[in-house]
């Protein structure tokens, strides 16, 4: 079996487990971890994904932030000014990065559903978009409109309660619950 196999066999045992209803909402995050060079292969298994939860009862749905950046860059006015100099840029991050929160939020609130899952794809498009980006941003700010569960496609590390993105050097302690396909889980 593959990486991605054992981590969808890992979610299967996690998601049939009963749902505590009241938890903070960092605690309603559930971070699927795994190494960014099996990204292409656990998008092919989206659908087992989808699969696993449905057969649980529980509704999903999925948001992909992959293109995310590209769509907002292709529709602002000063693009091609930022593609001369791209420094530039910089001072507009901030926007895209709210444009980004109405993205994922407007997907929380339409799976309003205490018994569903809303998947989160495409976080390591986020990485290298400066500090004004960033998925423990992103988290902290969409987290009070998860109804039942935010599931994070996640490539990178995590250690105790420490997440890496893409193998950064820098982490950051977050509350979501880890699936890993070793099948460790807090």
């Amino acid at each position: 079996m593959s990486y991605v196999d054992d981590l969808l066999a890992a979610y299967r045992k996690f998601v049939a487990l009963p749902w505590q209803q009241n938890l903070a909402p960092p605690q309603r995050v559930w971070m699927a971890v795994y190494p960014p060079e099996h990204e292409r292969r656990l998008r092919l298994h989206l659908p087992a994904f989808k699969t696993a939860t449905i057969e649980e009862q529980h509704a999903w749905s999925l948001v992909d932030v992959t293109k995310s950046f590209e769509t907002w860059m292709a529709s602002h006015e000063y693009r091609e000014a930022y593609f001369e100099d791209p420094d530039l840029l910089e001072s507009s991050l901030p926007a895209f990065f709210a444009h980004l929160v109405v993205e994922v939020r407007s997907a929380l609130t339409a799976q309003n559903d205490p018994q569903g899952v809303v998947a989160l794809l495409g976080a390591g498009t986020l990485f290298g978009l400066g500090d004004a980006v960033k998925v423990s941003a992103l988290l902290n700010a969409v987290n009070d409109a998860i109804a039942g569960r935010l599931l994070v496609f996640f490539p990178g590390e995590h250690e105790g309660n420490s997440y890496r993105l893409l193998d950064a050097r820098d982490g950051w302690n977050y509350l979501a619950i880890p699936i890993a396909a070793n099948g460790s889980a807090r």
